[in-house]
């Protein structure tokens, strides 16, 4: 089957087109057309990312960009004579009325276009930011609406955990290292940090979260302190890395809740120990933060503390509920000494771990379109009334 996906979570405008097959035992996938427009540097000139005005870049991208995925998987076709009736202009108009930026370019760029062939649309509903939730949330439907397709909503942190189905260059998981159940996964980027429990496909249990900021949050707001750009995390790793591993270290931070009974997490305490270090630093020398020596030591330490919490408690929820395989998703899955970290530790225990390939650890549309066909036959190849599609941004898993 074919779907068009959708994901405007947050600052990444996505689109695709693949094919699926095979079903839940043996799923497969094709990627026709693939395109992302990232607000990163747009963003990165206020320091993080503004709701409002990701909304209004969504709608201004999404449009070209769909045009774009078209021309990609050969299926734009352009009629110059063609309209909408003025029943269907009547419907657009209302669905997006609060879409501005789109209603022009949709009225003018997509009447013209031949009804390309899609079963289905996936599209992000939560969780996220919901003004730019709700940019492709109504584009969804809009093009629903007009082309007689059924709609899947998807959750933002299933596409995450099932993005580990796609390998490089469209390859599927080789024979061997196919997810095995029980499966646990670690969830982790800007916005979230979990430890989700599968039983099997589509059926998890979360046994843990961070009580406040998720760890990619922790590594940008650590950044900005830094004085490095935005996103935070890359910069953070970056500096850790120029740091010499048999220099003597004078500088520890604390490992928050990596002794609790639980599987949560917390990371804003570790983030003020940075802001109260570098305050008494400063005191000292006004000029700290100009000396790279302690700037890399700082990105160092900070790396290694959030690293060491996040491998030692997936570990240990390893073990408790026997799962045979681990699922790393999310952008700070990319982060090489978590990774590393995760090897090691699962390797002695010959546990199964799966990381995504880069293109797909940070937000996408190729994650969305998988869990949209997961989702499809789950409900029996249906649709959602697309008067039940929502934006929610504090969607659970």
């Amino acid at each position: 089957m074919r779907i068009l996906a959708i994901e405007t979570s947050c600052d990444e405008t996505a689109i695709s087109i693949i094919e699926a097959y095979g079903g839940l035992k043996n799923p497969r996938f094709r990627v026709l057309g693939n395109k992302i427009a990232s607000q990163a540097a747009f963003h990165a000139q206020y320091g993080g990312v503004f709701p409002m005005m990701a909304k209004r870049e969504h709608s201004k991208n999404i449009v070209p960009l769909f045009l774009s995925v078209l021309k990609e998987a050969k299926v734009l076709k352009i009629n110059p004579k063609a309209t909408f009736t003025t029943v269907q202009e009547n419907k657009i108009k209302k669905m997006l009325e609060r879409e501005p930026e789109m209603l022009d370019l949709f009225l003018e760029k997509i009447s013209r276009l031949a009804k390309p062939r899609f079963d289905v649309i996936a599209v992000t509903v939560g969780p996220g930011l919901e003004p730019a939730l709700w940019v492709g949330i109504n584009f969804a439907k809009t093009l629903a609406t007009i082309w007689k397709i059924p709609v899947i909503p998807v959750n933002h942190m299933e596409g995450h955990f099932l993005s580990v189905l796609m390998q490089k260059n469209g390859k599927n998981l080789p024979a061997g290292k196919q997810v095995q159940f029980p499966a646990l996964s670690l969830l982790v980027s800007g916005g979230h940090t979990e430890l989700v429990l599968a039983t099997d496909w589509l059926k998890y249990k979360k046994i843990g979260q961070t009580r406040d900021d998720a760890a990619g949050e922790a590594f940008d707001k650590v950044a900005r302190m830094l004085e490095l750009p935005y996103p935070g995390g890359p910069e953070i790793s970056k500096l850790a890395a120029q740091f010499p591993k048999d220099h003597p270290q004078t500088i520890k931070l604390p490992r928050p809740m990596i002794q609790s009974g639980d599987f949560d997490f917390s990371f804003s305490g570790l983030k003020t120990a940075v802001l109260y270090l570098l305050r008494d630093m400063t005191k000292i020398n006004p000029a700290v933060l100009q000396n790279s020596d302690t700037k890399r030591e700082i990105a160092f330490e900070f790396q290694n503390a959030v690293v060491e919490v996040l491998v030692t408690k997936t570990m240990r929820a390893l073990q408790k509920y026997k799962a045979k395989t681990l699922i790393v998703g999310g952008g700070v899955s990319a982060n090489k000494e978590l990774q590393k970290g995760l090897r090691m530790a699962t390797q002695k225990e010959k546990i199964i771990l799966h990381f995504p390939i880069k293109d797909l650890s940070t937000d996408n549309s190729l994650m969305i379109g998988i869990a949209g066909y997961f989702q499809f036959l789950k409900n029996k190849k249906r649709g959602k009334p697309l008067t039940s599609l929502k934006a929610i941004g504090n969607l659970s898993l």
